[in-house]
């Protein structure tokens, strides 16, 4: 293993807050000019305790940049045909710019077909059919907000992404899939050549020594080991853990998809967890929104 401890911790707080303060600055001057702010809202379902913390994070973040924020809130036996009159409502409402469906839905409810139901153009999420089909055309669109949150993360620390090979691990419709979309674009801040891999993938160590920027978002906590990164890699961590831990007060401790301490020192910059891309996802949503606001108000 590499001695190197030169490696770039790419702050995900830190960016985030930047651009934060741009699209701040952004609604000071539209309410300067006499305009309304842009409104996100979330639609939340049932008693999930993580499902409600992060609408609180989004609540939160909406209101430090200015924007209106509402969060429209239902019982867990809310039936398919109730939610689904819940979003025709909002997708009529001229007063909000964009809203997501916080998921896991109740299992009587089907999440595609809720997903499906919102109008693609307030689908601050990304998740919508017609914007996924978009971004897979390189037309201007929602991008679904963790990928959108790690371009940014790469373009910001100034990581190079030209003509890198780029390894994602991981192909969910939310991280996976599209962020490997999105990096092989002919775009300045793409234009990788992408290997997706996944659990049936052999041999992925042999493929992931390869990578110059490594995405893991495989779900499974300190997946990836030092021995299946090569020296001067980007790693991107998109896995969020809470594991035990008896040394620890909490009894537990937050890990990711990548085994920090040891994969670290072979990095030229990796993300932390927490504090890496967690933070450029409500990020993505609140920039999302703003492109929301601006197209349905033609500015």
């Amino acid at each position: 293993m590499s001695d190197n401890t030169n490696y770039k911790l790419i702050d995900g707080k830190k960016i985030a807050t930047e651009i934060k303060s741009e699209i701040a600055a952004r609604i000071k001057q539209l309410e300067d000019e006499g305009k309304r702010a842009p409104h996100l809202a979330a639609v939340l379902v049932g008693e999930d305790g993580a499902s409600k913390t992060y609408v609180a994070s989004k609540e939160k973040a909406s209101k430090e940049v200015g924007f209106t924020s509402s969060v429209y809130r239902y019982p867990e036996t809310i039936s398919e045909k109730e939610l689904l009159e819940a979003i025709d409502f909002l997708n009529n409402d001229s007063e909000i710019d964009g809203f997501i469906i916080q998921l896991p839905l109740p299992k009587h409810i089907n999440e595609s077909k809720i997903i499906d139901a919102v109008s693609p153009k307030k689908d601050v999420d990304g998740f919508n059919p017609v914007n996924i089909g978009k971004m897979i055309l390189g037309f201007s669109t929602f991008l679904p907000a963790t990928p959108f949150g790690i371009q940014m993360l790469l373009e910001r620390s100034g990581v190079e992404t030209v003509g890198k090979h780029c390894v994602v691990l991981g192909r969910s419709n939310i991280v996976g899939t599209p962020i490997a979309n999105m990096l092989s674009r002919n775009a300045s801040n793409a234009n990788c050549t992408v290997t997706l891999c996944h659990s049936r993938t052999p041999n992925l160590a042999e493929i992931t020594r390869q990578a110059d920027i490594l995405i893991v978002a495989i779900g499974k906590p300190l997946f990836l080991k030092a021995e299946m990164v090569k020296e001067g890699a980007t790693v991107i961590d998109v896995g969020i853990h809470r594991i035990e831990d008896s040394s620890s007060e909490k009894g537990y401790r937050i890990v990711g998809d990548v085994d920090f301490d040891n994969v670290a020192p072979k990095c030229s910059h990796i993300t932390p967890v927490p504090g890496g891309v967690g933070p450029m996802t409500i990020v993505s949503l609140l920039s999302n929104t703003l492109k929301a606001y601006s197209e349905n108000n033609n500015l």
